[in-house]
């Protein structure tokens, strides 16, 4: 049972990563317009819910620490890590404004918004991007499945067209670490 398992996972895994390989030249235009912004003084905003929360924060920190190379740190803020503001906003407006109002309070024209939601569908990552827009970020979706409601309302959808969370998160992380990979290499 065990051993099905873990051929049944990475038959999936390697369906993700196949979706993932089909992208490779939207992930390019991403990693170049996000080393553009950030070169240029713009701030890169990350935000999802649960697993994708915490890839938020990841990126975050290998964008203001590093990758793999010293270099100077760069604005990142992942939306998910403020539990006055989360609990403040989620109090006093509801849950799905929880990142939507930080990003009207911290992004400018010029910056970069990556929404990351397994279904495509989370509430409050649509209202994030709705506020984006209005600001004039240019939004990037990594999304998973059909992509769902989110990959028409951003600029770049990057969708890793499989079912499972689990792979979807996986191939998430590691589009997140080409974009810093590709960044660093840029610098």
């Amino acid at each position: 049972m065990s051993l099905k398992l873990i051929e049944s996972s990475l038959e999936e895994n390697r369906g993700a990563f196949n979706s993932v390989a089909s992208m490779a030249e939207d992930i390019a235009l991403c990693a170049d317009r996000m080393t553009d912004i950030l070169v240029s003084g713009g701030c890169v905003f990350i935000c999802g819910n649960g697993g994708s929360a915490a890839d938020s924060q990841h990126f975050a920190a290998e964008l203001t620490n590093r990758f793999e190379k010293n270099r100077k740190g760069y604005p990142a803020i992942a939306l998910t890590t403020d539990t006055s503001a989360l609990t403040a906003i989620g109090n006093d407006f509801g849950f799905e404004f929880v990142f939507s109002r930080q990003l009207e309070a911290l992004a400018h024209a010029g910056d970069l918004l990556i929404a990351i939601s397994t279904s495509g569908s989370s509430v409050n990552v649509l209202q994030a991007v709705e506020a984006a827009r209005e600001r004039d970020v240019f939004t990037v979706g990594l999304l998973g499945g059909d992509g769902g409601e989110l990959a028409d309302k951003v600029d770049l959808p990057l969708i890793v067209g499989v079912s499972r969370t689990a792979r979807i998160q996986e191939a998430h992380i590691f589009i997140l670490h080409v974009l810093c990979e590709i960044f660093e290499a840029k610098l």
